[in-house]
Parts: C-alpha cells; structure tokens; sequence
C-alpha cells in the first residue's frame, strides 16, 4: 500500500535539519524523476544544497514508465520520483524498494501554445482544421501522454485529433515541441506551463474530471536505502519549504 506523507515525517526531518553539517561529503546521491519536475526539482535540489552545502545530488529527468523498466535493468538511482504512482508501486513488487510508495504530488495538464492564445480554446477547439499539430508526450509510457489522452476521449476529440498528434518522449519533450512552434498546441503539464519562460503565454486548464488523477509517487530504491543521504533528501521533499515551491508551479499537495 502506497501512503501519503506523515505528519511524523516532517517532525523527523526538521531533527534531520539539526545535524546536516554532519553529513560527510562524496556520496553520490543519484535520482531519476519525471520530466514534470523539471524545474520544481531544480529549484528543490538547490534549496537543499544551501541548508546541507555537502550535498551531493545529480538528477535526471525522462519518462515514467522508461525510467522504471530502466531500474527494473538495474541503473544506479537512489530515488524515483514517477508521475505516476503505478510505476513505484510495480518496483515494489518487483522486490527493488526500501521505503513503500508514497504520494508527493497530484498533477493537471493544461493547454498551452506559442502562436495561440491557449487561455481561450478548449479541447473541443483542437478539431479545428487552423489547429494542424497538436503535441502530447507518448501515452505509451509517459503519464502525462496518457492522461492527456483519456481526456481528449472523454471529450469526444480523440479520433478527430489523432492525425494531428506529434509525440514527444516525455511531457517536457512535448512542451519544447509546442515552444519551438513544431506544434501550435501542447498539452503540457501545469508545473511546465508556470516556469517564467513558458507563463509569458496563457494556458487553459484542462478539467480533471476527463481523466484519472496524476498521482505522483515516489520510492528510495533497495540501492538508496542503504545511503543516509538518499533517506535523508527523500524526507526533505516533505517539508515545507520543498511544498511551496511545488505548490508555486501548480502541484496539489497532499
């Protein structure tokens, strides 16, 4: 069973805080997150190395369900932060996990464009024949793609669409594809949609009644376990200072 964050946790993390000059130096903490949490993460891992300047942490960012099969292989991440639980919850049962799932984050998908004025369309509007290329990350192992996809069905939109639709290989992919102008519409997610560069654009929130939630979870793997450090920044995504910054680019919060 997956769990959301405890209000013990944040009481053992701000212990944590107490001793964090202690920590030595050199071990390489390696994480594996979706590309939603691109600048979210960025701007987290900095604020943590300001309060532990030892810190050693190195991030890469993809697709969910690629990252899983990739640690499933046996690539050397000490964290997993999935846009979607599902995958966490199958690397616990694949035996590769030393804490259980637990939910960081719920995340929307919006509708966001270079060229358009995204704040006034809505997903009945991409049917229009002036909307060519509409960019979506690839259902196939990207959450993101897939619920961009239940939604467009549950709209009624998806068969007339799917000749329009240009795949990127994760949900960040899918977002350079619409900034770039190699599709007039993306269906990004909400965390992309608020970095500076891309909120000088309007976006419209797709409503997520259309499509099951983004819950994002994520586990320290059995490699991590056995890092202080990896322990150690995993319980730092639960306090209060990692929640505002989630918060500032569109997550819900449990």
């Amino acid at each position: 069973m997956y769990q959301w964050f405890k209000p013990w946790r944040v009481l053992s993390v701000l212990a944590a805080l107490l001793f964090t000059s202690s920590l030595q130096a050199g071990e390489l903490v390696r994480i594996a997150a979706a590309s939603d949490l691109r600048y979210a993460l960025d701007d987290i891992i900095e604020l943590y190395r300001e309060a532990n300047p030892a810190a050693n942490v190195q991030v890469v960012y993809g697709s969910s369900g690629k990252m899983t099969t990739q640690i499933i292989n046996g690539a050397p991440y000490d964290i997993f932060f999935s846009a979607d639980i599902a995958f966490p919850k199958r690397l616990e049962q694949e035996g590769l996990t030393a804490t259980p799932p637990a939910v960081y984050a719920i995340g929307r998908i919006v509708l966001w464009s270079n060229t358009l004025d995204a704040g006034s369309l809505t997903l009945n509007d991409l049917t229009s024949d002036a909307i060519t290329r509409i960019a979506i990350a690839q259902p196939a192992h990207a959450p993101y793609g897939l619920r961009a996809r239940e939604a467009m069905q549950a709209a009624g939109v998806w068969e007339a669409v799917q000749p329009k639709l240009v795949f990127g290989e994760n949900i960040a992919h899918a977002a350079q594809m619409a900034a770039s102008g190699a599709a007039q519409v993306g269906v990004i997610a909400l965390s992309l949609a608020k970095f500076p560069e891309l909120a000088t654009h309007s976006h419209y929130l797709i409503d997520d009644n259309l499509h099951n939630p983004l819950t994002q979870g994520y586990v320290v793997t059995r490699r991590g376990g056995n890092k202080p450090e990896a322990m150690h920044f995993a319980d730092f995504m639960a306090t209060e200072q990692a929640h505002s910054i989630m918060e500032h680019y569109g997550f819900v919060m449990p």
